[in-house]
């Protein structure tokens, strides 16, 4: 397993990027991957970067490792309702994950010159892998039904006491991250984290990635409880709201962990 900052897979060190116009296409999906408020600023009205989430620049294996994926686009997209691709996935990640809807005045789109740099930073991480043959890390961040506590059973406050002991050395006791070094947790909540409408934004989802992700230089210690209990504190905090929830699971149920989503129907 990929451990603390290492990157592998590096596409400023790939010699075999030898067409100049696919090179920068790639190291520049690659810098806004690691540096996005800084790299894709007109879609990015938080700051959080897409490697804050896919850690490791997206190669850390069970931290929603995007190595090998691009193969498996299109796919279907249960909030969507519908078959997506991968520049719809990176859309909807900009909208969502990067509060990209705090600039309405410019929306991303399929055709964004960053939404296809980082869908060839994708597709550069999936050089080698079968079209269609889904990686063995791939949607490993998910808690056991049998193991998930109803979400009117979690404790805000048991949550917020394990965070305090567990999570605060990176993300501070505000949420807003840590700075140590050149590096910094991306924040957790509150005007610069990512919406409401995002994946990370469920509880269940939001355990998943904690549980098997997090703290940081000791993925997994966390139990099951535990990450589920520290999800239900953060999904209670304020943050930004995506203002187009009324197109997401149309036909379908909202899920019981999408909580913003009830709070609003």
């Amino acid at each position: 397993m990929v451990t603390a900052w290492q990157i592998p897979l590096d596409p400023t060190k790939d010699a075999s990027l030898t067409d100049t116009r696919m090179a920068e296409q790639v190291r520049w999906g690659y810098r806004i991957f690691t540096d996005t408020p800084r790299e894709a600023a007109r879609f990015t009205g938080s700051k959080v970067s897409c490697g804050n989430c896919h850690l490791n620049a997206g190669q850390r294996e069970r931290a929603l490792a995007l190595v090998g994926v691009a193969g498996m686009f299109p796919e279907p997209n249960n909030r969507a309702a519908r078959l997506i691709s991968l520049q719809d996935r990176i859309v909807d990640c900009f909208l969502r994950s990067e509060n990209g809807t705090a600039r309405p005045d410019e929306l991303p789109s399929t055709s964004s010159k960053e939404v296809l740099a980082v869908a060839s930073y994708i597709t550069w991480l999936a050089k080698g892998y079968a079209v269609g043959q889904n990686p063995t890390w791939r949607n490993k961040n998910t808690i056991a039904s049998d193991a998930l506590i109803p979400i009117d059973k979690l404790d805000r406050a048991k949550g917020e006491t394990i965070y305090a002991e567990r999570c605060t050395s990176c993300h501070g006791l505000d949420g807003q991250g840590v700075q140590i070094g050149d590096k910094k947790a991306g924040p957790l909540w509150g005007d610069h984290s990512w919406n409401d409408g995002a994946g990370a934004a469920r509880v269940y989802t939001l355990a998943g990635i904690i549980r098997y992700t997090m703290p940081y230089l000791d993925p997994g210690s966390l139990t099951d409880e535990e990450a589920q209990q520290v999800a239900a504190f953060i999904t209670s905090q304020p943050r930004p709201r995506y203002p187009f929830k009324e197109k997401d699971y149309v036909g379908g149920k909202v899920p019981v962990d999408a909580v913003y989503y009830h709070a609003e129907r």
